[in-house]
C-alpha cells in the first residue's frame, strides 16, 4: 500500500492510506533517506509505501520505503547539532508566523527560514499575527517588515487569529494545498489553525509572563484534513533555525535581491563582503537592499553554522 505521513511522534507513525484509512506504523531497522542523515528519517507530509503485518494479536503497519520527495523543510537539530531535523515534507507551501512581542520574532531568524525555503525549493509566506494587540508604533513597523518583504518577492499577511481579521484571505491561499505553520512557540499556530477550522479543536496554552514567550502545546508535527480542501501541518514551536548544507558560496543564492544583482559583481565568485566593485555592497550603500537582510546573511557567512542557536529574541547562544 501506498500513503502519506499524518503524524509523527518518532517512534510511532500515522499513515492515512490513498484508500483513505489511517494506519499505525513502525519503521524496521535503521531506516535511512537518500543523503540526508537526520533525527527523523520520516517525515509528516512523506509518501511512503508500508505493509501490514500482524505481531501477536495485533496489525499494525510497516513503513518499508519513503518516495522521492518533491521538497522538504530540514534545519539543524538543536541538541545532535551533526544531525538534522526534517520538520516536513512535499509541501505546497509554508506560513512562517512572525509576532513583534509575546514573544519576538527577530529578522535573524526570518531570514534563516527564508534561506531554507529557497534552498529546498519551498514557497513560503509571512503571516503578521497578533494584529490586534499591537499599539500604533508597532503597526508602523509590521507595515515596514512587511513592505521590506514583499519588494523582495514574498506574500505578507497580516491576520489575527482573535479578531478573524483575514483568515478568509488565508483560507483561500491555503485552498486545495499542503500547508504547514511554523514559527517560535507562542506565536500562535495552533490559535489560528484554530479560526481556520474549529473542528479541530487543537490544544493551546498562555503566554508564559515570566519569559514572555510560549509554551510547547504542540509536541510533535500532526497533519490535518480541513474542510474547505487544504491540508494543514501543525509544527512544535522552533526556538533556533540552523541552516543545514549550505556552502558559503551560495548562501548569497538563496537572497533573491542579492541573487539578482549577483552577475554585476566584479568576481563570479564574490562574496559581497570586501571584494571591489560588488554590485550588493553598491546597492546597500545606495539604500536600494536591506541592511537588516545583509546582517542575517554575513552571519550565517561567517558563523559556526553547528553550533548557532537564535533565541527569541535572536541572541547568539
Amino acid at each position: 500500500m501506498t500513503g502519506t505521513v499524518y503524524k509523527s511522534t518518532g517512534s510511532w507513525y500515522t499513515v492515512k492510506t490513498d484508500g483513505g484509512d489511517f494506519v499505525d506504523c513502525r519503521i524496521k531497522g535503521k531506516f535511512r533517506t537518500k543523503g540526508i542523515k537526520s533525527t527523523n528519517p520520516v517525515a509528516v507530509g512523506d509518501r511512503v509505501k508500508l505493509r501490514l503485518e500482524t505481531t501477536g494479536d495485533e496489525e499494525i503497519g510497516v513503513i518499508h520505503e519513503i518516495l522521492d520527495r518533491t521538497n522538504y523543510i530540514v534545519r539543524k537539530s538543536v541538541n545532535l547539532s551533526k544531525q538534522t531535523h526534517v520538520i516536513a515534507a512535499n509541501l505546497d507551501v509554508v506560513f512562517l508566523l512572525v509576532t513583534l512581542r509575546d514573544p519576538l520574532t527577530h529578522t535573524v531568524f526570518i531570514d534563516r527560514f527564508l534561506a531554507t525555503c529557497e534552498a529546498y525549493d519551498v514557497k513560503a509566506v509571512l503571516l503578521f499575527n497578533k494584529s490586534d494587540m499591537y499599539d500604533e508604533e508597532e503597526l508602523l513597523d509590521v507595515k515596514f517588515l512587511a513592505n521590506m518583504y514583499r519588494e523582495i518577492g514574498y506574500d505578507c499577511l497580516g491576520v489575527s487569529a482573535k479578531t478573524g481579521k483575514n483568515v478568509d484571505r488565508l483560507q483561500e491561499m491555503m485552498q486545495d494545498k499542503l500547508c504547514m505553520f511554523a514559527g517560535h512557540s507562542g506565536v500562535g499556530k495552533s490559535t489560528l489553525v484554530n479560526a481556520i477550522a474549529p473542528e479541530l479543536d487543537l490544544r493551546t496554552s498562555e503566554i508564559s509572563q515570566q519569559h514572555a514567550q510560549g509554551q510547547h502545546t504542540t509536541t510533535f508535527a500532526e497533519m490535518f484534513d480541513l474542510d474547505f480542501g487544504a491540508r494543514i501541518i501543525d509544527t512544535p514551536g522552533i526556538k533556533g533555525f540552523g541552516v543545514v548544507n549550505m556552502e558559503k558560496e551560495e548562501i548569497g543564492d538563496y537572497f533573491p535581491e542579492f541573487f539578482e544583482l549577483k552577475s554585476a559583481c566584479k568576481f563570479n565568485n564574490c562574496l559581497h563582503l570586501e571584494e571591489p566593485k560588488c554590485a550588493v555592497k553598491a546597492a546597500l550603500e545606495n539604500d536600494e537592499l536591506s541592511w537588516s537582510r545583509y546582517r542575517s546573511y554575513v552571519q550565517m557567512l561567517t558563523e559556526d553554522a553547528d553550533t548557532y542557536r537564535t533565541d527569541i529574541y535572536g541572541q547568539n547562544q
